[in-house]
């Protein structure tokens, strides 16, 4: 027997807490995966159970049809297990009211964001499906779906071209706007949406990006909470604890953090009744958070697969590679301007325990996916800004030493540049084995590829890791 609306909860599982009947559809997510399992949808139930309201969720995936199918198996229910110190509690979701496949069905999709009941869209697609040229900050034409896009804009693939085609349709329509809302780690993924989504809608009509920049909101927000890929363990511990099978069971940790720009024209879920912060300016907490935490994250990672060690907690066991990681963090923090209401450490140590948790196991390899993606904002923006302050900048020289050793010890498969990469590990000189990465088309900063300090750094990082 699956998890469905037909499923009698055994005492302990929280339920939804909340008329699933009367919830009516008021956000498209796109991107259903873990992370918004157990962060969006879980703050979007605390908020229906303390103030009601047409929020339910229409979850949508790309690509993959799988999770949408077993969504739809379920009647739309999920569970997430959080494991801490003091054991573990497990809670049925039921803020998703509809679920679609953009690949099995765009259009229906499209009329999903184009009805006026939605008034805002979230996003959790990661950092490499926007089509963002790193090198320029605009949109990448080479980036597949963004071409596609651009040649076919009425039919869509990718998640910008999807926003720019459903806010033509509610513009056609004389419909309001939805508010844009990116959850992704971007570094002011709000203003950057906003831009991709201006550029791609003014190659087809200047008028339309002109509406969209005077109607359409793109507030920036920071996310935070650990949150491992399910396995059959994750599975099977749901199924104990709710009598009945959950293809979508996700496992989390007790923290989460969701800092937002407060700019919801046409309204929003009251999240600050799940602890969301609403403020002015989500900067200064989304760098602390890609910096100290992310940025810690990569090089743990790294460490991890150098070193044979499954997990994050597995690396924090290890006091010689957890100092690494402290000194890391505390190099981060003395980057950062000061954060409103955070002491850094405080969240220093906060990170540090949440890290070593016996009872979350997020694995290495699938924190080190997608690593080109990550780096400039994590490892290589606080380089250049501890070199610019005329601080010692060694510490991110050894996380980017970390990443190119493990390249070179695991290969780069879970990585969109995977073939330039080891095209550069295959011709790796004996005397300078950073060479070939600097070289890499808009990966570096000039400032770091041309300075032999930095560069001579990072070859003994290399060296030392291989030894």
């Amino acid at each position: 027997m699956s998890l469905s609306d037909a499923t009698p909860l055994p005492p302990g599982v929280t339920p939804p807490g909340y008329d699933r009947r009367a919830l009516r559809p008021g956000i498209v997510h796109l991107g259903f995966g873990a992370f918004h399992r157990a962060h969006q949808a879980v703050a979007t139930q605390a908020a229906l159970r303390r103030e009601f309201g047409p929020w339910g969720i229409v979850a949508v995936n790309l690509r993959s049809a799988g999770p949408i199918r077993d969504l739809a198996a379920q009647d739309g229910l999920y569970s997430v297990t959080t494991r801490g110190p003091d054991g573990d509690s497990t809670e049925v979701i039921g803020a998703t009211v509809g679920w679609q496949c953009a690949a099995e069905d765009p259009q229906a999709v499209l009329a999903a964001m184009a009805d006026p009941g939605i008034r805002i869209v979230t996003l959790t697609v990661t950092e490499k499906a926007y089509g963002l040229d790193p090198a320029t900050g605009e949109l990448d034409p080479a980036h597949p779906a963004v071409a596609a896009d651009l040649a076919d804009p009425a039919r869509p693939t990718g998640a910008v071209g999807m926003i720019v085609e459903a806010l033509a349709r509610r513009r056609a329509a004389g419909t309001p706007p939805f508010t844009v809302l990116s959850c992704d780690n971007l570094p002011a993924n709000g203003r950057v949406v906003a831009r991709l989504v201006r550029e791609m809608a003014a190659r087809r009509d200047r008028a339309l990006a002109d509406w969209i920049a005077a109607q359409v909101a793109f507030p920036s927000s920071m996310v935070d909470r650990i949150v491992p890929a399910a396995t059959d363990a994750t599975r099977a511990g749901a199924a104990a604890a709710l009598g009945a099978a959950d293809a979508l069971a996700v496992e989390t940790e007790p923290f989460l953090q969701w800092v937002i720009e407060d700019h919801f024209p046409h309204g929003r879920p009251a999240w600050e009744e799940a602890g969301a912060i609403f403020v002015q300016d989500v900067a200064p907490y989304e760098k602390m958070k890609l910096r100290m935490l992310n940025g810690a994250h990569t090089l743990t990672a790294h460490l991890g697969i150098l070193h044979g060690l499954d997990c994050v907690r597995d690396v924090m066991a290890l006091p010689a590679l957890a100092a690494q990681v402290r000194a890391h963090m505390g190099a981060a923090a003395a980057t950062l301007d000061p954060v409103p209401g955070i002491d850094l450490a405080a969240y220093q140590g906060d990170l540090l325990a949440r890290f070593a948790n016996p009872a979350i196991a997020h694995r290495n390899v699938q924190i080190a996916m997608d690593t080109t993606q990550k780096l400039p904002q994590r490892i290589l923006s606080p380089a250049l800004d501890a070199r610019a302050a005329g601080f010692d900048a060694a510490a991110f020289a050894r996380a980017t030493g970390a990443w190119i050793a493990a390249l070179a010890h695991r290969g780069a498969a879970d990585d969109p540049r995977a073939g330039e990469l080891m095209a550069a590990v295959a011709a790796m000189p004996r005397d300078a084995p950073s060479a070939p990465f600097f070289a890499l088309a808009g990966l570096f900063p000039d400032a770091l590829a041309h300075d032999p300090a930095w560069r001579s750094a990072v070859d003994a990082a290399i060296e030392e890791f291989r030894a």
